[in-house]
């Protein structure tokens, strides 16, 4: 019997997650005939020693004779109780444990958001550059993903009238990144203001992704976007991986704010959507009460003399060096989105170039292009490394850029 050639499914024509695609596959094979690769492409803290606080190991450990059995399908009470309890110390007094869902990350409750949502020919207004994983779970619903754009002149930020012009009869939502991945930057409130009043004039769904809320540099100041939008739904995303640094425990969450009268039957498909994986990882939840009531260490990392802190001063401090190189110095998140001077480099190009950092100089990072932008020279990296593997990297990526240069 000749079988024949097994396809995959069309829903996924188009869908792309490039940070881990064909450069993270060249990276595990270079490290298979024993290369050593400093892996920038993802913001993943346990690979670079970084660990969660030890009150939620213990919180997992103390409760794991009760994590035996499925637990609902939102999630445990404690963890979405404690969800509730830290929007309230936001202002955000609309939310009760019945509008909070806890997933496997953040990135389950994206898909099950859009495929709760979403019809053929739908539209949902995305940021460029953005957080690819919201552009795959549009286009796997057979919507539309409009990008709207963020451009580097403009400090990464988007136009509200720019928005406004491109929403249709079929747009059913827009996406906010807040602290922003892949470009670090944080929205004023000013900002956030005229995005929820957008949504609120048109009747959209507001999502918001504020997974990186409080990884904050220097003066910047993080305004959640639940605060502002009440006269429509807004779903708000967040979770223990970045903050909390427990990425492998697959813990996030996304709570429903502002109005929800009309939403009965979108929310209860996100329901069924929970119950049909009959529910998250329940080791994890037990972790979320300790995490959001307790010390946040977060603050000692981001602030001056923190890893953090540091490993982005000598990002900042490698760029301000380079030939080549520029930065809008990132707000917030733990990412740095860097341009190449087209003076200095005008036909580069971020695949070739991240391919050839990767092969000569064993250095895995993100193009630029991954992130749904139409520009192809820039790149991203983590600034999770510490400051001396940082500047070892920046004297590798200056050494394949003077050879681009010939």
């Amino acid at each position: 019997m000749v079988l024949s050639p097994l396809g995959h499914s069309q829903s996924l024509d188009g869908v792309k997650y490039e940070i881990r695609g064909p450069l993270a596959r060249r990276a595990h094979e270079l490290e298979l005939a024993g290369s050593d690769i400093i892996k920038l492409n993802i913001g993943n803290p346990g690979v670079f020693d970084f660990r969660m606080p030890e009150t939620m190991r213990m919180a997992i450990i103390e409760n794991l004779k009760q994590s035996d059995a499925y637990c609902h399908q939102k999630g445990i009470f404690p963890a979405r109780e404690a969800v509730v309890m830290r929007l309230q110390n936001m202002g955000i007094m609309d939310v009760s444990a019945e509008e909070v869902f806890i997933g496997n990350g953040v990135s389950e409750l994206i898909i099950m958001s859009m495929k709760a949502l979403l019809n053929p020919g739908d539209e949902v207004l995305v940021p460029s550059p953005d957080y690819p994983l919201w552009t795959a779970s549009i286009l796997m619903n057979d919507a539309k993903a409009v990008h709207y754009s963020c451009l580097p002149e403009k400090d990464f930020l988007p136009d509200p009238e720019a928005i406004r012009a491109q929403i249709t009869s079929r747009t059913r939502a827009i996406v906010v990144i807040n602290p922003n991945n892949p470009t670090g930057a944080v929205y004023p409130e000013s900002l956030v203001q005229e995005l929820a009043a957008i949504a609120e004039e048109y009747g959209l769904v507001m999502f918001s992704d504020e997974i990186y809320d409080e990884i904050l540099y220097e003066d910047a100041k993080h305004f959640p976007m639940a605060r502002y939008v009440t006269k429509t739904l807004c779903g708000t995303f967040n979770g223990l991986s970045k903050v909390y640094r427990a990425c492998g425990f697959r813990v996030g969450w996304i709570s429903f704010s502002g109005e929800r009268a009309h939403a009965d039957e979108y929310l209860s498909a996100i329901e069924l959507l929970a119950s049909l994986r009959l529910c998250s990882n329940v080791p994890g939840q037990w972790a979320v009460q300790t995490a959001i009531g307790g010390y946040q260490s977060i603050g000692d990392l981001t602030s001056e003399g923190g890893r953090l802190y540091e490993s982005r001063e000598a990002i900042g401090e490698s760029i301000a060096k380079s030939k080549y190189l520029v930065l809008r110095q990132p707000a917030g998140a733990l990412y740095a989105f860097i341009g190449i001077d087209s003076k200095a480099l005008p036909d580069f190009d971020d695949q070739e170039f991240a391919l050839r950092l990767l092969e000569e100089k064993h250095v895995l990072i993100a193009p630029g292009s991954s992130f749904n932008v139409a520009y192809r020279n820039h790149f991203r990296i983590t600034l999770l490394p510490d400051e001396h593997i940082i500047r070892d990297v920046f004297s590798r990526i200056e050494a394949v850029l003077d050879e681009m240069a010939l």
